[in-house]
């Protein structure tokens, strides 16, 4: 039972440190729409959405309302549609259709996003994978609410270098279609090694086909808490800095816990997991950056950022499993650098490179996220950053994710601007020598030896 002292100990920390719940994200499963006419499949998947998330949004207005506490999104996962379009899709333009209807369904029910636009191809790509994969640049930029990810990668598989060849056209393709709006299209698109099946946050949401036929699962957050909470135990040892970080992990999951079972209850749907990922906003005073900061760094990126940053994750981990029996999604701590006022600080400051977000990507959750580099970059070398992100991903057995954006027609030193939640990004320097022919070698990159479990 959630108590009611423990909601009016939320008060404070929604009112003065930013404490909220990021998304609810209703799952659906359109395995039961699959139709061989496209007519027919679209008529399908639209009904279905519309029928089961109809009360999604006015119960999570609902739940605001009773308790204080803001649901910053509301938001749907579907089953990949790779393989919902397989029957009925035969081209790029027909999955294209499929993507309309899941904006349009997404609008009629008045949710945020809408993921799931998604192929899972980390040993192999079949036909129809590779035409949803190249229908996505005109998939994100004709629609506003569709999300789509393609795992490329996984422990058991190993990494797949066709598809990561492919997305890196399908990368910059989608930056052209949207160069009007700053190549918005990419923070819509994100490119995953062991993607979960249960994850709430977008771009990297789908509803895995292990998962039931609609299920509820909530996103908290706080990095505004975790900071104010370190104030408290400024100077300490690192233990009494573990401690805090745990205990106030454990608050803001029992947050989490107590929307997550409300919203169950009232759409009769299962109670999935909860995502203990600190994610940040561009709001001030909300930063994972600036926890770092509180740690005892200067500038997040200065040396000692990879631990400081290992230590916050594992911290959060431990505080938030003791709050809730069903922990999944991510879970740990996301270092985007758009969405992040304290991360875009320290690029400006020039102490947070690539490399070294790639280094801080080995300990936290995702990966080299909403990250802007020039647009004149290398379909190739955006292929070999995903290529070494994936690598981190499937060595280590953790989710690791790339969704950067090369910002077409503009440099180093300019700045990106994608509004709201996404907020705005300066661009960041590439590492200016090729890797054309290790990416065009094609065929799969063999799974590590530690994946032989069985």
């Amino acid at each position: 039972m959630i108590s009611t002292f423990e909601v009016n100990e939320t008060n404070k920390m929604i009112e003065q440190e930013n404490l909220d719940v990021r998304t609810i994200t209703l799952g659906i499963s359109l395995i039961d729409c699959i139709d061989s006419d496209l007519k027919k499949l679209n008529e399908n998947v639209y009904n279905k959405i519309t029928r089961v998330a109809k009360d999604l949004v006015p119960v999570g207005r609902e739940i605001e309302r009773k308790y204080g506490i803001p649901i910053v999104n509301k938001r749907i996962s579907v089953t990949p549609i790779a393989i919902i379009g397989s029957s009925a899709c035969n081209s790029p333009s027909d999955y294209v259709t499929l993507a309309g209807t899941l904006d349009r369904a997404a609008a009629d029910v008045g949710v945020n996003f809408v993921g799931g636009y998604s192929a899972l191809v980390s040993k192999g790509m079949t036909e129809k994978d590779v035409m949803l994969m190249k229908s996505i640049p005109e998939a994100l930029s004709s629609t506003e609410r569709v999300m789509s990810s393609v795992n490329v990668g996984s422990t058991k598989t190993g990494i797949n270098m066709d598809a990561v060849r492919l997305m890196g056209d399908v990368i910059k393709q989608t930056a052209e279609a949207t160069k009007d709006s700053d190549s918005i299209g990419c923070t819509k698109l994100v490119v995953l090694c062991n993607a979960p099946d249960d994850n709430p946050f977008m771009a990297g949401a789908f509803h895995g086909v292990t998962e039931a036929d609609a299920v509820i699962n909530v996103g908290v957050s706080g990095p505004g808490v975790v900071k104010k909470a370190l104030e408290e135990v400024r100077g300490r040892d690192f233990e009494e800095l573990c401690e805090m970080i745990k205990r106030t992990a454990f608050k803001i999951t029992r947050v989490g816990q107590l929307v997550a079972k409300e919203a169950s209850k009232a759409l009769n749907i299962p109670f999935g997991i909860i995502d203990l990922s600190l994610a940040p906003t561009p709001a001030v005073g909300d930063s994972v950056a600036e926890i770092l900061q509180e740690i005892g760094l200067e500038y997040a990126g200065a040396p000692g950022t990879t631990a400081a940053l290992a230590l916050l994750n594992d911290s959060v981990k431990k505080g938030g499993v003791m709050a809730s029996s069903y922990v999944g999604g991510l879970s740990g701590a996301f270092i985007p650098v758009s969405e992040d006022q304290g991360m875009i600080d320290s690029v400006r400051a020039e102490a947070l490179t690539l490399e070294k977000l790639e280094a801080m990507t080995c300990v936290c959750s995702v990966g080299l996220d909403m990250i802007a580099v020039p647009g004149d970059t290398p379909n190739t070398t955006l292929s070999g950053i995903i290529a070494d992100e994936m690598a981190i991903g499937m060595i280590n057995q953790k989710t690791t994710a790339v969704r950067i954006i090369p910002v077409i027609g503009k440099k180093v030193g300019d700045e990106a601007e994608f509004g709201g939640l996404l907020g705005y990004a300066p661009i960041m320097p590439v590492n200016k020598y090729a890797c054309d022919a290790f990416v065009n070698r094609g065929g799969r990159i063999p799974a590590p030896i530690h994946s032989f479990k069985n």
